[in-house]
């Protein structure tokens, strides 16, 4: 083989190499059954907000006896095992023979939600056998809201598998996750006030600032506009006088104190009967 043709050979493996890692570094998520024209927005949303708890991985073991030992192993929307390839969420290992079962898969997922939690449902597991007319097993992972916590308290509650049918596992879960968001305790009236405080305390040290330092103002001339709010008391007094006022500038007054003009001349025979003759 030539070395061009040799070059070019090495390449091409080169690049099988990197598109065959490239698929294998990239981790399959959740599939909510049915088409995907199909999926509500409601169902996109709440994976969506799952997705922070997607690299965590959780593993609770549960004994019972001396015949039942496993291991459950669940990842929220990503394969707990990626390069077995089997879309496993939730795995069951029995520690005892090292057997695994795959309780559900994330390509058949259902996803609800409710006030202060989200359930998320893996369907399409292992056939039960003799159990539940052996049907495909069915994980259903409750996760409840606990606020300031990313997720905790992963734990099995019980395993439905004495009926006919429509068996299941079920756990849970706390996470913030399922919290709902919250509303802001602020009013529009204490918004608008927090805003206009803030501009008048920007108006007041900007200006105190702007007049002593570039305009080198000393004193109370520091203060900005400092003739205009030296004239406010006036401007308002002026408004109120000429809005209040109800009669003209120029009319008399209604009360008026009793003086010597109106009195007039005294009578000097007003007393005169009065004298002895």
């Amino acid at each position: 083989m030539s070395p061009p043709c040799h070059t070019s050979a090495l390449l091409l493996v080169f690049m099988a190499l990197a598109v065959a890692g490239a698929e294998q570094s990239e981790e399959r998520s959740c599939d909510v059954i049915g088409d995907e024209s199909s999926e509500s927005q409601m169902e996109r949303a709440l994976l969506k907000k799952l997705e922070p708890l997607s690299h965590m991985r959780f593993n609770v073991t549960v004994e019972k006896g001396k015949t039942e030992n496993y291991v459950y192993h669940f990842r929220v929307c990503r394969e707990v095992d990626s390069t077995s390839h089997d879309f496993g969420g939730l795995v069951q290992t029995d520690r005892q023979n090292g057997k695994t079962t795959v309780i559900g898969r994330i390509n058949e997922t259902q996803v609800f939600n409710g006030s202060d939690w989200i359930m998320l449902i893996y369907k399409g597991g292992d056939s039960y056998g003799r159990h539940c007319s052996g049907e495909k097993r069915r994980a259903v992972i409750m996760i409840s809201c606990k606020r300031g916590v990313t997720a905790s308290s992963f734990s099995i509650i019980s395993e439905e598998r004495e009926k006919e049918q429509e068996c299941f596992y079920l756990f849970e879960m706390d996470s913030s996750v399922a919290c709902p968001a919250e509303n802001s305790h602020l009013s529009v009236g204490s918004i608008l006030l927090i805003t206009f405080v803030s501009l008048v305390a920007v108006y007041i040290i900007g200006g105190f600032l702007y007049q002593r330092l570039v305009v080198g103002a000393k004193g109370m001339e520091q203060i900005p506009h400092f003739a205009f709010w030296q004239d406010l008391g006036n401007l308002v007094a002026d408004g109120c006088d000429f809005v209040c006022r109800s009669k003209p500038r120029n009319a008399p007054a209604a009360y008026r104190g009793v003086g010597d003009d109106q009195l007039g001349e005294e009578s000097e025979e007003r007393d005169d009967h009065l004298l002895p003759m």
